[in-house]
């Protein structure tokens, strides 16, 4: 921003509660951080002192600070959470994993309602149980409400002139028809929502009561449809349970760390028997503080997931802890505590998510590291080479010549990290200068822009070839004085890896499973350079031959490529299959393969 004065504007920070945005030169939020006292806490950061390596180099890239004044703390972490999840700045601590883990809802929209597996959480009302790691177990508890209980199945309730096939079997009351009152359609979902929070007890006192007295009136069937449900809720609530934890809802959450990642274990305790548990990875986290870390994925976790529990377990006292209680607990509508458990069975549940959380890590870490310590030691280098990068280039004849990037991070190809390129120097089939124009501009990236979208160079490249490949890389390297060592990938007779190549023409052996994930590595650059390929080749022939024909617009030329997949296939179609796409006539048809065949 320009004028901006940092030392100036420190003066005008207010004494006030509310969140300061960081941002570097090119306006991009890097942090986001709350304050109770804006002017004591943004200070810090430009103070002399004692900094972790991580915040010395966030520091180094601020440009300029914004901040919002808000009434109180927990207003601040409120607005803390929203602006992280929008722009999820570098610095934060950042909630990557984008699975989501089904969960059994409730659906209380309705008067009638359905239960079912759902992966979105809402906050429309609705009651959600979960969440269940594994999706079987979730299945298996839906399958057992839906076989015992009469509630409805289909998604959506409408008015229907007659009952579905569910109706008949006895598996719905049909409230579509209008056959069962709201209150004792709601009585089955009370029971179910008891079963799923674990009240098992309630639920076969008040069965075993109702049983009693169908038999004493001579219901038998009755009776015995009791006591079929009974026996089933027995084996369902009795098939999970591992502790004797008294509360109902509980999450555990452990931690463990290592130099290149940290790990977050969390255990899901419901109704006294845990229920699935799940892990989190963050990178280059390090050097925080364990509560700095806790604090930053709590506060992301719960953000809008309305399934809160009543406590979550820690090792430590967290940072904002009073604050973050009271926000989940407004989010909740009840309270909500953190624990620091000292003895117990509690504590030996958080020591459980912690070990677990070491032993994730490790496993993790343990390919990985094989990986990593193979290479270096196999290629000789100084350190792991923990970030590698290939290339491929992709042309017929000299024609619509490209080529791709990929990316192996920590010993996985991260295909995210793919790139695409078009060449623009080198006129007709020289695969080597290719391979230097590539490299060239790749380099050039990072060393104009190491924030931009390539990311820090790479430790090590490797040539998708042997020597000439070898050469044409290293010639780019050498225009920025940099070092960074490359190796060929040699293929065998059935284009698999055999082995890595120096620049000295000499052959490193590696292992099979090193020989196996540096294929695949061949494979996917390869894959990416030849899709990119076809696609600019199928685009341009698209273009010159398919607008060559009267009577086919855009809207046709989508639907033949939709249909057949590419131009090579629309040439060998037939004119009934062509005249199968609609406003294609024979006549146009016959132009079309005219066109494309001559």
């Amino acid at each position: 921003m320009a004028g901006f004065n940092i030392e100036e504007e420190l003066k005008k920070l207010p004494s006030k509660p509310g969140v300061y945005i960081m941002h570097d030169k090119d306006d991009k939020i890097i942090y986001v951080g709350k304050a109770i006292s804006l002017k004591n806490r943004v200070r810090q950061y430009f103070r002399k002192g004692n900094k972790t390596e991580r915040i010395k180099r966030m520091v180094s890239l601020i440009d300029h600070f914004e901040y919002i004044v808000v009434d109180n703390e927990t207003e601040a972490l409120i607005l803390e959470c929203n602006l992280i999840k929008k722009h999820r700045p570098k610095f934060n601590v950042l909630l990557k994993d984008d699975k989501t883990y089904p969960y059994i809802k409730v659906d209380k929209k309705t008067p009638y309602p359905n239960v079912y597996i759902t992966r979105k959480l809402v906050n429309d009302g609705s009651k959600y149980f979960g969440p269940y790691t594994n999706v079987g177990a979730a299945r298996e508890m839906v399958d057992f409400i839906k076989q015992k209980y009469k509630i409805r199945q289909c998604r959506t309730l409408k008015e229907r002139t007659r009952p579905c096939l569910n109706y008949h079997i006895n598996r719905c009351l049909a409230p579509c028809m209008g056959n069962v009152n709201k209150e004792e359609y709601q009585k089955q979902i009370e029971e179910i929502e008891d079963l799923l929070e674990g009240k098992t007890d309630k639920i076969l006192k008040q069965l075993k009561k109702e049983m009693d007295e169908y038999s004493k009136n001579f219901k038998f069937e009755k009776a015995a449809e009791i006591r079929d449900r009974i026996q089933a809720i027995d084996r369902v609530s009795t098939k999970q349970k591992v502790s004797n934890i008294n509360e109902n809802t509980i999450d555990v959450i452990g931690l463990a760390k290592s130099e290149l990642e940290v790990c977050i274990e969390i255990f899901f305790v419901r109704g006294s028997k845990m229920i699935g548990r799940e892990h989190y990875f963050y990178k280059e986290l390090g050097d925080m503080e364990d509560k700095e870390i806790l604090s930053g994925f709590i506060k992301q976790y719960y953000m809008e997931n309305p399934n809160i529990p009543r406590k979550i377990m820690l090792k430590e006292e967290i940072e904002d802890k009073e604050t973050i209680e009271n926000w989940l607990s407004t989010e909740a509508k009840r309270k909500v505590e953190l624990q620091n458990p000292k003895r117990g069975e509690k504590l030996r549940f958080v020591e459980m998510a912690e070990k677990n959380a070491k032993v994730t890590l490790e496993n993790k870490e343990k390919d990985k590291s094989e990986i990593l310590m193979e290479l270096k030691k196999v290629l000789q280098l100084d350190k792991l080479p923990r970030k590698i990068e290939t290339y491929d280039i992709s042309n017929i004849s000299g024609e619509f010549m490209v080529a791709a990037m990929c990316v192996m991070q920590d010993g996985v190809i991260k295909k995210n990290l793919s790139r695409r390129f078009k060449i623009k120097t080198v006129y007709g089939q020289d695969d080597p200068k290719c391979m230097e124009e590539v490299i060239t501009r790749r380099l050039k990236h990072s060393i104009e822009n190491p924030q931009g979208g390539f990311g820090k160079l790479p430790d090590a490249i490797f040539a998708d070839g042997g020597i000439t490949q070898i050469r044409a890389t290293q010639n780019a390297i050498k225009k920025y004085n940099l070092n960074i060592p490359v190796f060929g990938m040699v293929k065998n007779d059935k284009h698999q890896t055999r082995a890595l190549m120096n620049d000295k023409r000499k052959e490193l052996q590696i292992s099979e499973n090193l020989k196996n994930l540096i294929t695949r590595f061949q494979d996917t650059v390869h894959d990416t350079a030849i899709t990119y390929h076809r696609k600019l080749r199928d685009k341009q022939i698209t273009k010159s031959q398919l607008d060559n024909v009267q009577g086919i617009g855009e809207v046709k030329k989508k639907e033949l490529l939709k249909k057949f997949g590419s131009i090579d296939k629309i040439k060998k179609a037939s004119i009934e299959e062509l005249t199968e796409i609609r406003g294609i006539t024979k006549v146009i048809a016959n132009e079309i393969l005219k066109e494309l065949n001559n």
